[in-house]
C-alpha cells in the first residue's frame, strides 16, 4: 500500500494572496482546485515544482514555525538566487544556512545541489571546510563554498 502524503498548510486568511505570490516565484505552479465560501477562498490544492500542497484559510489559531520547512533542490546559483530573492520579496526574512521565511511565515531551505555535494565530500577536511563556510552564510553562495574547499 502506497498512500500519498500531501503537506497541508493552515493560513489565517491570506491563502488567495499566497497563491498569487507563489505563482510569481514558482514558474511551473499549478492550481488544481480552489474551494470558495461565498467570494472568499476557503481551500486550495496546488502544485509547486511537482509537489502537491493542500491549504486552507482557517483563522489565526495556528502559525507556521521553523519546525517544518520545505527544501528547494536548486541546480545552480542562478536558480538558488531566483528562489531566495523571490521568496524573500514583500516581507520575507533571511535566516542562516540557506533558510528563510516567506512573508506568510512559511520556512524554506533554498539549497543548491553543490552544497550537498561539498558537504558530503569523501575527504573529511574538505567536507568540514564546506560546512564551516555554509555556517557563515544566509543565502548560499556556491563560489564561496568552492573557494573554502579549494583552500584545504
Amino acid at each position: 500500500m502506497a498512500a500519498a502524503i500531501t503537506p497541508f498548510l493552515w493560513f489565517d486568511d491570506a491563502l488567495e494572496e499566497a497563491l498569487d505570490f507563489y505563482r510569481g516565484v514558482f514558474p511551473d505552479m499549478e492550481v488544481e482546485h480552489i474551494g470558495r465560501a461565498g467570494d472568499s477562498v476557503l481551500t486550495a490544492t496546488f502544485v509547486l515544482n511537482g509537489q502537491r500542497f493542500q491549504a486552507m484559510n482557517a483563522g489565526p489559531h495556528f502559525q507556521f514555525t521553523e519546525a517544518i520547512s520545505f527544501m528547494i533542490d536548486c541546480a545552480d546559483q542562478e536558480e538558488t538566487d531566483h528562489y531566495w530573492y523571490g521568496l524573500l520579496a514583500d516581507g520575507g526574512q533571511e535566516s542562516q544556512c540557506g533558510w528563510l521565511k516567506d512573508r506568510f511565515g512559511l520556512s524554506w531551505q533554498v539549497t543548491p545541489r553543490r552544497l550537498l555535494e561539498l558537504n558530503s565530500d569523501p575527504d573529511p577536511a574538505r567536507a568540514q571546510a564546506s560546512m564551516a563556510a555554509m555556517m557563515t552564510m544566509q543565502r548560499i553562495v556556491i563560489a564561496d563554498l568552492e573557494a573554502a574547499v579549494a583552500a584545504v
